[in-house]
């Protein structure tokens, strides 16, 4: 069982991404294109993998949801 803390670092490692602290915002600054009807999982810069992750973390109410749903709040600002 995964107990470990996931935070913004290891969401952005768990998908793949760059994931250090410059990155991780240009990553955001460069997508906050999310209108208000969209589905995280669903924006067109996710690749099938990332996107599946997200959707079953927020459906399963995992230990990811926390971190995901920070991440979607980052993404409408």
């Amino acid at each position: 069982m995964d107990t470990s803390t996931h935070n913004m670092t290891t969401l952005f490692a768990q998908l793949g991404l760059p994931n250090s602290n410059e990155e991780m915002e240009r990553f955001i600054e460069s997508h906050r294109e999310l209108r208000s009807t969209e589905e995280l999982a669903d924006a067109s810069f996710w690749n099938e993998s990332q996107s599946a992750f997200l959707r079953e973390a927020i459906a399963e109410d995992s230990d990811w949801a926390e971190i995901v749903d920070q991440l979607d709040a980052r993404l409408r600002t």
